[in-house]
């Protein structure tokens, strides 16, 4: 399947503008699909424990790090690649009482980790590796900072099993900013290679066509005039958005694209 030409770029220009503005309107501070309860599930899942050191890849607003301290006990490092999440993330822990407990970095994880070998007891990861091109490169980078038996534990947006057309695939990382989605298979593949024992591989296509379900319902039954104060009362642009969307829910009901959950423990 041919794959986009995207990357931090495009992807800062999301989350420094509107469009970001608009995914945390939809989908909360967390900005990833099912929010608590999918952050809980990953988390116990994937046994993180108090006093463990953590690394939240591409943090955004931080929030993956503040749920993970205040829930589970633990330190954390947020990296992510775009300057203006980073100053909203620090900001928002400030507020929180959780400077002391969580540190973010500004860097371009397409390229590296920072962090020396075998600092981790876990990297964390929601919904955010669909930006990435080079997926297996961060996968080699998080068993390279990982400590022997540490855990690997992120969800992202997958191709799903009935697989997309090259024209339906194009049109959503279009949109979406994405580069490609790897599928199922092929994640299970690169923890294999890079040294990890599959603890969990779990499709999520079902519930991810409940979300945006979900999503569009809000968008156009309750926040409709915040949305569009946020694109600047373009109506054309809501209208624009609201198709993408909607064409991207169908996908999710005929199983084309979706959801996973992933938890690899490094051998």
């Amino acid at each position: 399947m041919k794959r986009l030409n995207t990357g931090l770029k495009e992807v800062q220009e999301v989350y420094s503008g509107p469009e970001g503005l608009l995914w945390e309107l939809i989908m909360g501070e967390q900005i990833h699909v099912a929010g608590f309860k999918s952050s809980m599930a990953l988390a116990t899942k994937a046994g993180i424990q108090k006093g463990w050191y953590g690394i939240d890849l591409c943090s955004a607003l931080g929030a993956g790090c503040r749920f993970l301290v205040k829930n589970f006990g633990v330190k954390m490092v947020g990296q992510d690649g775009t300057p203006k999440m980073l100053n909203w993330a620090k900001e928002r822990a400030a507020a929180e009482g959780l400077s002391d407990k969580i540190e973010f970095r500004e860097g371009d994880l397409s390229k590296s980790i920072l962090a020396p070998n075998k600092t981790f007891d876990f990297a964390w990861s929601e919904d955010t590796m669909c930006y990435l091109a080079d997926k297996e490169k961060l996968v080699s980078e998080v068993a390279r900072v990982l400590k022997p038996g540490g855990t690997f534990a992120f969800t992202d947006w997958i191709e799903g099993p009935k697989g997309l057309s090259d024209q339906e695939a194009e049109r959503i990382n279009l949109f979406m900013k994405f580069p490609y989605m790897e599928s199922q298979k092929g994640y299970e593949n690169l923890l294999k290679k890079y040294g990890f024992t599959i603890v969990e591989s779990v499709d999520l296509t079902e519930e991810f066509a409940g979300y945006c379900d979900f999503y569009m319902k809000m968008l156009i039954d309750q926040f409709t005039f915040d949305a569009l104060k946020i694109l600047g009362e373009n109506m054309q642009v809501f209208q624009g958005l609201g198709g993408e969307m909607a064409f991207m829910t169908q996908k999710a009901h005929e199983g084309k694209m979706g959801r996973g959950r992933f938890i690899g423990r490094l051998k």
